[in-house]
């Protein structure tokens, strides 16, 4: 990479991956345009208009110690699948944000943490003065994680002391009722299940495996809500637990006290103008694609329908645990 303009103030070079094992990071160059549209700064972003490099670790952090003019970072955290995509967006539409939608360096650092490598703490050093990094209207950079980065959102934030954070989640069985509800429902709880379930089982000792797909839901859903758990108990009130059907229901009100709480400022009548925002007509993930609020109760309606009895045994599999688990009991 010949031109490192800029790198060091500006995110116009986002460091899009992290190669723990060469000890490189791959930059591509990105605008404030195509961040605002992207869903998530994973492989997506790349393409032949806008190629990257590589860069040595060492030389990295060199120019992310050189940063200058750092914007307030703060956090989204989800249990996935629970709207944080279209929180983000909402968070967008003040004006005065630089959404960071999924960074996948983050879900390496996750996966580094978990080895317990005693490089995990220096890399996060220099990946937070990264994401720190605003554009001239850039009042205040808002990165939301991937659901399982979850595990190590006290880590994050007792790395970055000002930050705070806002959890957003489900109850169980509207979360059960929408993980059946999606087209690539069982790619996601196979190819996340193993990880969830030594997540949970490292907190509660031996519990049942799931042998359903609805018992695979549910324990997506108790995995991450014992990480948010978690997360709101290691950092009191900097993490605001936010259920996203409440978020619908008060949408401006929500938002106001979302934005309060992450400092974020936002113009007077801000609540009575989100309801109308296009971002709620839009899929937020592909918004190429229309959708709604009320599209979404038609969908789980149907998976209510459709999966009642997976449904049924994925909250049985979550209520025989909580049983004999206050900690899992506090979360229904």
């Amino acid at each position: 990479m010949n031109d490192l303009s800029g790198l060091a103030s500006s995110p116009v070079l986002y460091p899009q991956k992290l190669d723990v094992e060469k000890d490189q990071v791959f930059f591509v160059r990105m605008g404030e345009a195509a961040y605002r549209a992207a869903s998530f700064l994973d492989d997506r972003v790349l393409s032949a208009a806008a190629p990257g490099n590589w860069m040595p670790w060492d030389k990295a952090a060199e120019l992310a110690a050189a940063a200058r003019t750092p914007r307030p970072l703060q956090f989204i955290f989800h249990t996935g699948h629970v709207g944080s995509t279209l929180l983000s967006r909402l968070i967008d539409e003040t004006g005065v944000t630089l959404g960071l939608r999924e960074p996948l360096p983050l879900r390496t650092l996750a996966d580094l943490a978990d080895t317990g490598s005693p490089q995990f703490d220096a890399k996060l050093r220099v990946f937070l003065k990264f994401w720190s990094r605003g554009f001239p209207a850039t009042k205040v950079v808002v990165l939301k994680a991937t659901s399982s980065c979850g595990r190590i959102a006290s880590r994050l934030l007792a790395a970055s002391p000002a930050s705070r954070a806002v959890y957003l989640n489900l109850r169980a069985e509207p979360y059960i009722a929408t993980l059946l509800a999606g087209a690539n429902a069982m790619t996601d709880l196979r190819g996340f299940g193993p990880e969830r379930a030594r997540r949970a089982q490292a907190i509660l000792g031996d519990i049942a495996q799931p042998a359903t797909v609805g018992e695979l839901a549910a324990l997506s859903w108790l995995a991450e809500s014992l990480s948010q758990q978690a997360a709101v108990r290691d950092n009191g009130e900097r993490v605001m637990p936010l259920d996203f059907d409440r978020l619908l229901n008060k949408l401006g009100h929500t938002m106001n006290t979302v934005l309060d709480h992450l400092g974020v400022p936002y113009p007077p009548g801000f609540a009575e103008a989100i309801g109308r925002s296009p971002v709620l007509t839009r899929y937020s993930k592909a918004p190429e694609h229309a959708y709604s609020t009320t599209l979404r109760q038609q969908l789980l309606l149907q998976a209510r329908n459709e999966h009642a009895q997976e449904i049924r045994k994925g909250l049985a599999w979550i209520e025989a645990i909580a049983r004999r688990n206050v900690d899992v009991a506090a979360l229904l």
